[in-house]
């Protein structure tokens, strides 16, 4: 054994020794010397020297544009199964350049961004297809946002009522051909409901001193009034529109408010069914839902209003009505009912004189009078929308109306929508 050890590495070592160190010298060389082909990639575009006041599509911030290429290297093996597309990037320079030009990238184009990683000597020839450069104007400019209806819940307790404003401008700099897109095609910005809590509410609440109002005025965090556009830039833009400052969210409070007036009920007879269904035929029933008062029909249990403040139903309360549309068809058994508001414009009006000529509500107040009348009829057109009726008993007024020997007959449904009171 011993014998068997002394001639593997003590007999004749120096020629050994030098054979190992040959191997190993003539291992480097042939592995520097191999060449190998790939095709990396998503490989990012810096820019440089621009023109002032021209810009390029894509550009970011950092000098990079949006669009990255793929390279096909041509070099040192070992260097290409290392290379990733983090570790260069392709500069070119635009100084001197028409507004349109084809970039040609060689490995004088590519900068290594990875300090062990000399490109200059590893990759012999680049490959790519052709990458056309378009500068164009720089412009600032003006574009719309829409702020749609939130989606999800709004807290316990609590309805939607609306948001306002509804639209806003945002300015921003960019290609002028992309910035004349965004300006024919709307931006939105949609909030979630589900982001605010009841605490947040009863807080604002609190903050305005409007403890015992019926609406509250969620002011939008200044985080929320941002835009995503990766055409312009990598990063959120904020909205820099000054109405932004009045972005709210408004909430009224899910509670019952009782109507001191009876709402009167009446027949809508469609024009194009008048030889069958007009008023000479067909009349109201009067059987215990609805009374006959001094000629007008009138739905004879107590109502109660839910999805709009006290000012508003004491403004409306007399100039309500339930329609009920006599349509018959097949198809239906039931015939349909709304509610609506008699002269609308004018209760409109007297809506917003009332609030204008009340200096106690703060945030109302802080609006310069333009732009309180505006957010004023806006909130009355949607209490409209939302105004809902209930019975006594908390649940939502559900009537069914039918047509039987020739009276409409009214009756209130057994099942309704009780109400979300907070707990």
């Amino acid at each position: 054994m011993k014998s068997l050890l002394y001639k593997l590495f003590i007999q004749d070592w120096p020629r050994k020794l030098l054979a190992i160190i040959l191997a190993a010298i003539i291992w480097l060389v042939v592995n520097h010397s191999l060449t190998a082909t790939r095709t990396i990639s998503n490989i990012p575009v810096r820019l440089l020297n621009i023109p002032v006041g021209k810009t390029i599509e894509g550009l970011q911030p950092n000098g990079r544009l949006t669009k990255k290429l793929t390279l096909t290297l041509v070099g040192n093996k070992t260097l290409l199964e290392e290379l990733t597309p983090y570790d260069i990037e392709i500069v070119l320079d635009a100084q001197g350049r028409p507004d349109e030009w084809i970039a040609t990238v060689s490995k004088k184009n590519l900068v290594s961004l990875n300090p062990e990683i000399d490109v200059a000597k590893g990759i012999t020839r680049v490959y790519h297809p052709n990458f056309l450069v378009r500068m164009t104007k720089v412009v600032t400019d003006q574009i719309p946002v829409i702020i749609t209806q939130p989606i999800g819940e709004a807290p316990r307790g609590y309805a939607l009522l609306d948001v306002w404003p509804y639209r806003l401008m945002l300015t921003i700099t960019g290609p002028e051909d992309m910035v004349k897109q965004l300006q024919r095609k709307e931006q939105r910005l949609t909030f979630n409901l589900n982001d605010i809590s009841k605490s947040d509410l009863d807080a604002a609440a609190r903050k305005s001193n409007e403890i015992n109002s019926d609406v509250v005025s969620y002011f939008v965090p200044d985080q929320w009034k941002q835009l995503n556009i990766p055409s312009i830039s990598d990063k959120p833009i904020d909205i820099n529109d000054p109405q932004a400052k009045a972005l709210r969210i408004d909430f009224v409070r899910c509670s019952l408010l009782s109507l001191e007036a009876p709402i009167p009920v009446e027949l809508y007879f469609p024009p194009d069914f008048a030889p069958k269904y007009n008023p000479d035929i067909i009349k109201l029933a009067h059987d215990g839902l609805i009374q006959n008062r001094n000629g007008v029909n009138l739905i004879n249990p107590p109502l109660f209003a839910n999805g709009a403040d006290r000012l508003f139903l004491e403004t409306v309360q007399n100039m309500m009505q339930i329609v009920i549309i006599v349509n018959p068809t097949s198809d239906k058994e039931t015939l349909e009912w709304s509610l609506q508001f008699i002269n609308p414009r004018q209760l409109e009006n007297d809506y917003v004189a009332a609030i204008m000529s009340d200096v106690s509500d703060t945030d109302i107040r802080l609006l310069q009078p333009a732009l309180r009348e505006e957010y004023l009829r806006n909130r009355f057109r949607s209490y409209m929308n939302r105004l809902q009726l209930y019975s006594s008993d908390q649940n939502k007024l559900e009537l069914v109306a039918y047509l039987k020997d020739q009276l409409v007959h009214v009756e209130q449904a057994q099942v309704g929508t009780t109400l979300p009171f907070s707990e």
